[in-house]
């Protein structure tokens, strides 16, 4: 489902308001937050935790923040104020000013809240698609409760947690205990609906706590909680942090979270799995997705360069240097999506980079045949064949950007055509092509490799011609 659709249906359904409590552990009816090595200001992938989670939650749909804070409210909005910019109004509220044990507290949320409100702390890394689920699935009158599974790491740690008893969906009962029998446990997620807030205030909130458990523990006893497990759907992660153990472990989810939208199966299996230990290192030194986009770029147009000298020394060379370009072209994607820094220019700028590298190597496989071939008949060929490629490589860039356009305007004739445009460019607009410009070259056949670019971009712009031709038609 589109981001868009998502957003229509959420805005009906009416879950568009994030509540954070990030000084306090929600579920915890006394309101502390237990003494950690991880708070809201630690950095997870380059970014602090709180920062992280208000624009995951913008990311995931939301479009309005209310942030109840304690004494660490600057240093949070001096955290916020950093970095990518935050779209979302962010509404801050001193607890000292606003005591959870107040009834009016609530009411004024409740009241702020729209139709439902989601309740979280800022204890924990969450995957976007977990709030776009919750933001699917709400219903009148229905508490969600998130829950993850109990891990062999809090076994053997002893962690406190609470406990959730669940038949199927639905709540029977919370409890702390420690970690060995419990299936699932609780996190510091939950969606409530507004006038559930409401009702609840007025019955009165015990001097001095936090309400949230014993209004869930309430709730169960009608059978209006809804567990939903973050184990149902791998893209549904939520990982608790507690100390720098998790933080690792949260980067690594981060990691194995991202996917570009067009991946061939080299890419998937073999460039995703290198470009990681690269991101990481472009992380470190704070680089741009632009920056990591231009060194790829570079590093493509040093091995289109070496090509053109025609040995086979060259050619292996820069065959390996083509597919390190490819490995490094999947992080400025990566880079973007773990600090949150994608633009429209960024990804217009990486597939036009792309297919510059992509015709500068034909062009300069072509120049290193006919070099080695100059003074024979039939050198020419090589270089027809580049050409031929160089022109089929534009005309594709040309037509895959109208298919995204078309497709963002959802203007396809007829789903035949639309299904046709996403099996091209899923699995033949892809960087797979590296590798077998590295087996051609290292069996010093590069001018074979020049027959199947020069065939197969030709066929590819025949191909999307009949795909487009017919939307093409119903725009004009």
């Amino acid at each position: 489902m589109s981001e868009s659709l998502i957003q229509k249906r959420a805005e009906v359904q009416g879950l568009a308001t994030a509540i954070l409590l990030p000084s306090i552990d929600i579920l915890d009816e006394s309101g502390r937050l237990p003494v950690r090595r991880v708070g809201p200001l630690t950095q997870v992938v380059g970014i602090g935790l709180f920062q992280r989670t208000v624009l995951t939650l913008q990311r995931a749909g939301i479009r309005q923040l209310i942030v109840l804070v304690g004494a660490e409210e600057d240093q949070l909005k001096h955290a916020l104020g950093k970095g990518p910019r935050l779209t979302i109004p962010v509404r801050w509220m001193p607890i000292r000013e606003f005591p959870l044990d107040d009834s009016r507290t609530w009411e004024s949320l409740a009241a702020e809240s729209g139709g439902f409100c989601l309740v979280s702390g800022v204890r924990g890394v969450f995957s976007r698609q977990l709030i776009e689920h919750l933001r699917r699935e709400v219903q009148d009158g229905q508490v969600m409760l998130v829950a993850r599974a109990s891990t062999v790491w809090d076994q053997q740690e002893r962690r406190l947690g609470l406990r959730v008893t669940a038949e199927g969906e639905r709540l029977l009962s919370l409890g702390s205990s420690r970690q060995d029998d419990a299936a699932l446990i609780a996190t510091d997620v939950v969606v409530l609906p507004s006038n559930f807030i409401s009702a609840a205030g007025r019955d009165g909130i015990e001097s001095g706590t936090v309400p949230l458990r014993r209004w869930l523990e309430r709730a169960a006893e009608v059978g209006c909680v809804r567990v939903l497990s973050t184990e149902s759907n791998p893209t549904q992660w939520y990982q608790d942090l507690r100390d720098p153990a998790d933080v690792q472990l949260a980067e690594r989810k981060l990691f194995s979270s991202l996917k570009g939208e067009y991946e061939g199966f080299v890419d998937r299996f073999f460039n995703r799995k290198l470009s990681r230990w690269f991101t990481r290192v472009f992380l470190a030194f704070g680089f741009s997705p632009n920056a990591v986009t231009l060194v790829a770029t570079g590093i493509g147009l040093i091995s289109a360069a070496c090509f053109a000298f025609g040995s086979y020394q060259a050619g292996v060379i820069a065959a390996v240097l083509f597919q390190l370009s490819a490995v490094i072209d999947c992080c400025d994607g990566e880079v973007a999506r773990l600090t949150f820094t994608e633009s429209p220019f960024g990804a217009w700028l990486d597939i036009a980079l792309d297919n510059v590298v992509h015709m500068a190597i034909f062009v300069g496989i072509a120049a290193g045949s006919y070099l080695r071939d100059v003074g024979h008949e039939g050198a020419w060929v090589p270089l027809a064949l580049g050409a031929a490629a160089v022109l089929g490589n534009a005309l594709s860039f040309t037509l895959v950007n109208k298919a995204q356009r078309i497709k963002s305007a959802s203007e396809w004739k007829t789903p035949v055509h639309a299904a046709w445009s996403d099996f091209m460019l899923k699995n033949v607009a892809s960087r797979d092509f590296s590798v077998m410009v590295l087996l051609f070259a290292c069996i010093d056949k590069l001018e074979w490799f020049l027959w199947m670019a020069a065939i197969g971009s030709m066929t590819f712009v025949a191909v999307m011609l009949w795909v487009l031709r017919p939307s093409a038609v119903t725009r004009a």
